[in-house]
C-alpha cells in the first residue's frame, strides 16, 4: 500500500471515527428524551402504555421523506426501528408472543415491527399467542394473516372473530424459502420437512427437484428445521432464521414458486392505535341472506370514497351455511369520511365488529 494511498485512507477514517462519536452521543441523547416521555406518562397515569404504533409509524415516515440517500429507505427504517426498540427497552422490553419455536417466519415478523431489544415469546399454536395477549403476560402478538400465493390464514380469522384485542399494526414480510440439509447433495434428500403452506409455496420447485422425495407436514418451519438437523437425509423447507439457529446449510436457495412470495402480518394488542396519516381499518361484517345484501353493505365505502382493499369470506362457525365478510379500508376510523361510512355500515350490517385501525407497514 503505497504512502499517498495510507494518507487517503487515514483522513477519512478519521471523519468517519469523528462522525461515529456523534453518533453515539445523539443515540444516548435521544435515549434520554425517550426516557423523560416514560416519566411525563408516569407523572400523568398514562404508563400503562409505552409503545404507541402511530408515533412510531409517524416517525419511520417523516424518516423516510428526508432521507437523500445513499442509504435506501428500507435500510434507514430497519436502523430507526432498532434504535426505537433499544429506547423503548429502558422503560420496560416488550413482550412479544408469536408462533415458535424460535427460528420461524413469525419471528422474523415480530424482531422486523419490534426490534432485536423486545423479548420473544416463542408459543406453540396461533391459540396461544392469542391467549398469551388476553391474559396480559405479553404485550402483543404478531400473527400471520394472509399470504400472497396460498391466501388468508384461516386460523387467524377464526380467532378474530371473538378476541377482544385489537390489531394496532401489520408487517409485511417476503418469504424465501431455501431448502437446509446437512446432506451433501440433492441426490442424498429422502424427506423433506416442512409446514403445509411452504410446501404449498414450493410445489412446482419440488415436483421438478425432488420428484419422489417423501413431503411431510409440521408444526412450523422451525420445527421442521430441528427435525433435518437430527436426522440422517432429512431436510427442511424454512427461512434464514431457521437456517442460523438450527446451523443447517442450504442446499438450494430461493426456492418459492413465487419470486415475490410475501406474507402479511398483523400486531395485536389491548389498546386502540390513533390515527398516523397512512392508515388502514380493518373489519368483519355479516349480511342478511337475500339478494343484494353484500352490495347494499358495500355501499357506504363507495358513496364516501373510501377505498377498499380486502374482501373475504370465512364460514360463520355458529350457523351451517352462513358466512362473515373481513374487510380491509384505507383509513382510520377517525378519518371523517372513513367513519362516516362505518356509521352507515352499522346500521345496515346484522354483525359489525372493527377489529382495529391501524398504520400501514412502512418497509
Amino acid at each position: 500500500m503505497s504512502d499517498e494511498l495510507q494518507r487517503e485512507l487515514a483522513l477519512v477514517r478519521q471523519e468517519i471515527d469523528g462522525l461515529d462519536g456523534q453518533l453515539l452521543e445523539l443515540l444516548n441523547q435521544r435515549a434520554r428524551f425517550a426516557q423523560q416521555v416514560g416519566e411525563i406518562k408516569a407523572r400523568h397515569g398514562e404508563a400503562g402504555f409505552i409503545y404507541r404504533p402511530e408515533r412510531e409509524a409517524q416517525v419511520l415516515h417523516r424518516i423516510q421523506e428526508e432521507n437523500a440517500g445513499p442509504l435506501s429507505n428500507e435500510t434507514v427504517t430497519w436502523f430507526f426501528r432498532e434504535v426505537m426498540s433499544a429506547c423503548l427497552s429502558l422503560e420496560q422490553p416488550l413482550g412479544i408472543a408469536f408462533l415458535g419455536p424460535l427460528g420461524t417466519f413469525s419471528e422474523s415478523a415480530a424482531t422486523k415491527h419490534f426490534g432485536h431489544a423486545a423479548r420473544l415469546m416463542p408459543q406453540i399454536s396461533i391459540d396461544d399467542v392469542f391467549r398469551e395477549v388476553e391474559a396480559s403476560h405479553a404485550d402483543y402478538a404478531v400473527v400471520p394473516i394472509e399470504n400472497s400465493t396460498e391466501g388468508a390464514i384461516g386460523r387467524t380469522l377464526d380467532l378474530l372473530l371473538t378476541t377482544p384485542l385489537k390489531i394496532c399494526g401489520e408487517v409485511v414480510l417476503r418469504i424465501h424459502q431455501h431448502l437446509l440439509s446437512n446432506e451433501a447433495s440433492l441426490g442424498e434428500v429422502k424427506k423433506v420437512y416442512s409446514h403445509a403452506q411452504s410446501l404449498a409455496q414450493c410445489h412446482e420447485w419440488l415436483n421438478r427437484s425432488l420428484p419422489h422425495v417423501q413431503r411431510i407436514s409440521v408444526g412450523s418451519n422451525a420445527q421442521a428445521a430441528q427435525l433435518a438437523a437430527a436426522e440422517a437425509g432429512a431436510a427442511a423447507l424454512a427461512g434464514q432464521a431457521a437456517a442460523d439457529r438450527y446451523s443447517l446449510p442450504q442446499l438450494a436457495s430461493n426456492v418459492e414458486d413465487e419470486p415475490n412470495n410475501t406474507t402479511r402480518f398483523v400486531v395485536l394488542g389491548r389498546q386502540e392505535a390513533g390515527p398516523s396519516g397512512r392508515d388502514r381499518t380493518s373489519l368483519i361484517m355479516s349480511a342478511h341472506n337475500h339478494t343484494g345484501a353484500l352490495s347494499k353493505l358495500l355501499a357506504p365505502f363507495s358513496d364516501a370514497g373510501v377505498s377498499m382493499t380486502r374482501l373475504e369470506s370465512r364460514p360463520a362457525r355458529h350457523t351451517l351455511w352462513a358466512y362473515v365478510f373481513f374487510v380491509d379500508l384505507e383509513g382510520h376510523r377517525d378519518d371523517g369520511a372513513v367513519g362516516a361510512a362505518l356509521a352507515e355500515l352499522a346500521r345496515r350490517a346484522p354483525y359489525l365488529k372493527i377489529l382495529g385501525s391501524y398504520p400501514m407497514a412502512a418497509y
